[in-house]
């Protein structure tokens, strides 16, 4: 049976030759055959020239979902499970990742697998689908990492943002009852990172449970930490400020909006430290914003001050805006830190990028009117690898900076 074949629009061919996993339906001059959503389909120049070979959405604007260049390439579900096998395999031989349980084992296009990430907690394993192509071949990864890694449970969650872009504005039935997981009777567990352990919230957390991304930061930043006083702030479940004690913090302050996360945060204390004193360990159910502008007025200040704030944009038209909340909530975070202390700033807005990131920290200095080094450069973890013919795939941005004066 003939593959149908998409055929680009004359000059619009530049992305896919340089191996972009997306091709975006204003690209496509026609549509040779009649393909369904979902089908395979091949990619060809305006000159009739063979590309590449992926999946169609036409009810998307990322029209195609490339899969690969090789022309001698199947693309079915073998490809899916084999691609899946491959991603999971190179987190187990990661020497980077030996002394965890929770890793993230596949990152969407990274990995060659658009729309999905995977992430095990212990003997659980969390998979958020993102893509129609990801939702046709579920039982096909599922049935691979069950094989690979007998896990006691898999959660299923949708990113629904990314699903309503795939079908047009709303969810078919079919996609609704694929995001359906099975019951789990515990939904918190367990994980450990070196010597820490934390409670992940698998079922309802924020993304699937816990910022594995920011792994190795935790323990970067925590060398700045011993015997300072650290303001923790969108703690979500008080990583940041657990590997802070770990390193020796007189004391954590740990500031979120939601209160869930923060009565978490007080078990992974336990967790960690049984016998810690009160003191050294508070929590603020209350907007970053606000909280940090009460504590500039009332004149208080610390050694270091921590910001991992959530994406503030989601598109395009939401750039500019982002900028400026970066640069307030940098502003402020500068303002509460004592001289000669640090800044531990981030940023996991993929649309920002670190030229403009950095830009809006260097604004708030000057509004703040701070003297500010930067000192490192922090990016995501191993389990979060950049393609190079993704630029999307890096995403998070993180500067330890010092606070001259």
């Amino acid at each position: 049976m003939t593959t149908p074949t998409i055929v680009l629009k004359s000059g619009r061919d530049r992305s896919v030759r340089r191996r972009h996993p997306r091709l975006f339906a204003n690209a496509i001059k026609e549509v040779q055959g009649r393909p369904k959503d979902g089908d395979v389909v091949d990619v060809v120049s305006n000159a009739g020239e063979w590309l590449a070979r992926g999946v169609i959405n036409q009810q998307s604007r990322t029209a195609v979902r490339l899969l690969t260049w090789n022309p001698n390439e199947v693309v079915d579900e073998s490809l899916w499970r084999r691609r899946a096998r491959a991603a999971v395999q190179r987190r187990l031989e990661d020497p980077l990742l030996a002394e965890t349980n929770a890793r993230r084992l596949i990152y969407g296009e990274s990995d060659g697998m658009p729309g999905v990430i995977a992430d095990q907690y212990a003997d659980c394993i969390v998979i958020e689908f993102g893509t129609m192509l990801a939702l046709r071949w579920k039982e096909a990864l599922l049935a691979e990492l069950r094989a690979l890694l007998n896990p006691r449970h898999i959660v299923i969650h949708g990113d629904d943002e990314r699903l309503r872009y795939e079908f047009g504005g709303r969810l078919p039935r079919w996609a609704t009852l694929a995001l359906e997981s099975e019951p789990i009777e515990q939904p918190m567990v367990a994980v450990r990172e070196g010597n820490l352990r934390f409670w992940v919230n698998v079922a309802g957390g924020q993304k699937t449970g816990f910022y594995l991304d920011q792994r190795d930061n935790r323990a970067r930043v925590a060398r700045y930490c011993k015997g300072a006083e650290v303001l923790n702030v969108f703690a979500y479940t008080g990583a940041f400020g657990i590997y802070a004690l770990a390193n020796g913090a007189r004391r954590v302050v740990n500031v979120d909006v939601s209160a869930e996360a923060l009565e978490l945060s007080k078990h992974n204390v336990t967790l960690n430290f049984p016998n810690l004193e009160p003191e050294r360990w508070e929590v603020v159910c209350e907007d970053a914003f606000d909280n940090l502008s009460a504590r500039y007025y009332n004149d208080e200040r610390y050694d270091v001050v921590i910001l991992d704030p959530p994406k503030f944009a989601h598109h395009f038209s939401q750039v500019s805006r982002a900028a400026r909340a970066y640069k307030e909530i940098n502003r402020l975070g500068l303002l509460l830190v004592k001289p000669g202390g640090i800044l531990a700033t981030f940023s996991c807005t993929g649309l920002v990028d670190a030229k403009k990131f950095q830009e809006s920290v260097l604004g708030a200095a000057l509004e703040a009117e701070r003297e500010v080094q930067i000192v490192e450069r922090l990016s995501q973890a191993s389990d979060h690898p950049v393609s190079l013919f993704f630029p999307e795939s890096d995403y998070l941005k993180g500067l330890i900076c010092r606070v001259l004066q």
